[in-house]
């Protein structure tokens, strides 16, 4: 049977932390509106469809604000139990602060589920449905960094595509085949692209120039059956940041990367924060502790819920910045992307330290 104490512990802290996510996203929900005022009106983009695509990335902001929104939660209601003495009479009853730290985190591995369930199964396909609504609202193609359109490898294949469309359908296909010796064999344009499960990539209007020795021929074909490891999951990555994949999505694109020689660090940061950020949850109920343990003498609860905050953003910040280092300096994916919890899991058990002490 649950612990009463746990119980009431645990009512509280949900109810806190679920006012508190709700807040947030109002919050961003309304910063990314206004980031979207300005391409209102350009190629048809209304106002209605920049608050559905809004609407469509809260999955992601879900995910992004929990831990924040877990720490903020609980030191504002063990701040309050503190204030009522509620804490007080639970330890002087024989309550010790290993088995309070341990009924945090059994309430916590809610939050981490939760995290867990956003991030894996919930945002990535919203954040892909989101930004396809917005591309085909503003009648966009998908960006891409050169002027001439995505280059990828495949193989010993590399392959040009001027525009990937919001259905990840293509338009402007160049494929320029080699062989095992780097010698070119043919050179293939298409005019589109489109992608079928059973037999692979479906080229029209199919321009092909085969290089044969001395001389070369050229074939003009209707139809082309192009069979690649290129996939539309592969292409929707140019649409969703790496945060927001799941781990499936990342874990295909890294072995598709490395089977072509190609940089995976970003990918593989990326991954491990996928991996560990739904544990944040319980760091930050961790951290929330000693708050709860500190006399209201010695802070007001808005004092406390401020500093709550601060170090929310501070957390949120160095998981950025580390991930961003991480990639420039060529760190171990799984150092770049694990510090910052390890930190603030060892900053909270420093915390924890010094309030026992006093």
């Amino acid at each position: 049977m649950m612990p009463i104490y746990i119980r009431y512990l645990s009512r509280e802290i949900y109810a806190s932390v679920a006012l508190v996510l709700v807040a947030f996203l109002g919050l961003f929900a309304f910063f990314d509106l206004v980031n979207e005022l300005d391409d209102i009106g350009k190629s048809g983009y209304q106002l209605y469809q920049a608050a559905i695509y809004v609407a469509m990335i809260m999955p992601g902001r879900v995910y992004e604000l929990m831990p924040i929104a877990v720490l903020i939660g609980t030191l504002y209601s063990l701040t309050t139990l503190a204030r009522h003495s509620e804490i007080t009479v639970l330890r002087a009853s024989g309550l010790s602060t290993g088995r309070f730290l341990l009924g945090l985190l059994s309430i916590g591995s809610v939050f981490v589920l939760l995290t867990f369930i956003f991030g894996e199964y919930l945002a990535p396909p919203a954040e892909r449905a989101a930004q396809q609504w917005r591309l085909a609202a503003t009648r966009s193609m998908v960006s891409q960094e050169l002027r001439t359109g995505l280059w990828v490898r495949d193989g010993l294949r590399f392959v040009n595509v001027r525009n990937v469309l919001p259905d990840t359908s293509l338009q402007g296909v160049r494929i320029y085949e080699f062989d095992d010796k780097s010698v070119l064999v043919s050179i293939s344009e298409a005019g589109s692209g489109v992608y079928d499960e059973r037999e692979g990539w479906r080229l029209s209007q199919v321009a092909q120039t085969r290089f044969l020795g001395e001389r070369t021929e050229i074939v003009n074909l209707p139809e082309l059956i192009w069979k690649s490891e290129l996939t539309p999951d592969v292409l929707s990555v140019l649409m969703v940041v790496p945060e927001r994949m799941s781990v499936e999505t990342l874990y295909s694109y890294i072995r598709h990367l490395e089977e072509n020689n190609q940089r995976t660090s970003r990918y593989e940061i990326a991954l491990w924060k996928k991996l560990a950020y739904p544990f944040a949850a319980l760091v930050m109920m961790g951290l929330a502790l000693p708050f709860g343990y500190m006399q209201t003498r010695m802070g007001g609860v808005s004092l406390k819920v401020f500093s709550g905050i601060m170090i929310g953003v501070g957390f949120h910040l160095l998981n950025g910045l580390f991930s961003n280092l991480g990639v420039i300096n060529g760190w171990i994916p799984a150092v770049a992307a694990l510090t910052p919890s390890i930190g603030f899991l060892i900053a909270a058990m420093g915390m924890m330290w010094w309030v026992e002490r006093r």
